[in-house]
């Protein structure tokens, strides 16, 4: 469930179409979990912590052990400084990191920007927080905020900009120029940044550039990240979040009554993880590159326009030139018209918005290639 734009709760289109998929036996390209297992080396860490004991409530803030990995992975990759034991928060999760930090740091009347389309618990999130939800548009095909609806967005009474780098669902990734008008505005404004960057290491063009580290962002910026994309974990639900240790002890006040501590044998098992070597995190992204030229080029051989991502998860297909200008009701039809689910990109927009992400739709490529292949092929059958 989540909370529509009336404020009520409604279901979300991943259960249903999840549920579509599984009466009938549709190919589920539209829920965004990989169906093959992370590095046999985080599996094994795991069953040891199991086997050693570690099967009790963590730390409130996170195990140590992951605390420290954590740092050391924002130095290692970014040049970053973070103190493991004042400046690092272990979370249910990138969504509870996202949870206690907007219900820790916004109340009634202040406002959060975020892009739009946007994952769908941005707007419950700020909705359960009593803030107003403010949206830039992204709009095809290159899915890129325009500078001047950023600046008129962000204001004094802005006090988030919440920003999805590598972005869910267009698969976008926000340039350096952007990052920077960002980090001038919210410096003007008076307001925090807030970056989910859970897909940080699963990038094709160019390296991740994590919003801390551009000049003046550091002492204002949560970043939040997970294990789930990067280790194929999304189970375990680990997640973190790193920020100046007076951000974080106001998370740590609202995090201790959501799900207090979580995943114990699973945090010393992503500390091994997250000191894997350089080769592992190249590998994962040129894996998943592949998977998406694969099913890019199946869905334009059946007729789609297809925008190419830059990273994450997943592709923006546009079903119109198919004949299809409503994605709901084609999502809804796919089943039956080729075995394979996807996701309506309206899904991600709210109400009022939604008319120009009409007829896109999102097909997620983090599966087996086989999977993948027998998908495509599914597929050609809206070409005949």
């Amino acid at each position: 469930m989540l909370l529509g734009d009336d404020g009520g709760l409604r279901p979300t289109i991943f259960a249903e179409m999840s549920a579509l998929a599984t009466s009938s036996g549709a190919i589920n390209l539209g829920q965004g979990f990989p169906d093959e297992d992370g590095p046999t080396e985080v599996l094994e860490a795991a069953r040891q912590a199991i086997t050693d004991g570690f099967n009790q409530y963590p730390p409130g803030t996170g195990m140590p052990v992951l605390r420290n990995a954590i740092s050391a992975h924002q130095q290692r990759f970014y040049g970053l400084t973070v103190d493991p034991d004042r400046e690092v928060l272990v979370t249910a999760g990138a969504t509870e990191a996202l949870a206690a930090t907007i219900l820790a740091l916004t109340e009634k009347g202040d406002e959060v920007v975020t892009l739009e389309p946007f994952y769908d618990a941005y707007g419950a999130i700020v909705g359960l927080a009593g803030a107003t939800h403010v949206t830039v548009p992204m709009r095809a095909p290159l899915f890129q905020p325009d500078p001047d609806e950023l600046r008129a967005a962000i204001t004094d009474r802005t006090r988030l900009i919440l920003i999805n780098n590598p972005h869910n669902p267009t698969g976008s990734v926000l340039p350096r120029e952007t990052l920077q008008l960002i980090v001038e505005l919210a410096t003007k404004h008076d307001a925090l940044i807030v970056t989910d960057e859970v897909y940080e290491h699963l990038v094709f063009d160019a390296p991740h550039i994590p919003v801390a580290t551009l000049p003046g962002a550091r002492a204002r910026t949560i970043t939040i990240s997970s294990a789930g994309k990067t280790f194929n974990t999304t189970g375990w639900k680990i997640g973190w979040l790193t920020a100046p240790h007076a951000i974080v002890s106001s998370i740590v006040a609202v995090k201790q009554f959501l799900t207090f501590v979580n995943g114990a044998p699973f945090q010393p098992a992503i500390a091994v993880g997250l000191a894997l070597p350089d080769s592992f995190f190249t590998g994962i992204a040129a894996t998943l590159g592949r998977k998406h030229d694969l099913l890019s080029s199946g869905l334009t051989d059946a007729g789609f326009a297809v925008t190419r991502a830059q990273g994450g998860y997943f592709v923006v297909a546009d079903a119109a030139p198919l004949g299809y200008d409503d994605a709901e009701e084609f999502c809804r039809a796919l089943p039956g018209l080729a075995g394979v689910v996807g996701v309506p990109i309206s899904a991600f927009v709210r109400q009022g918005n939604r008319a120009e992400y009409r007829s896109l739709v999102r097909f997620a490529y983090c599966k087996r290639e086989s999977v993948l292949e027998e998908a495509v092929a599914r597929l050609g059958a809206l070409a005949r």
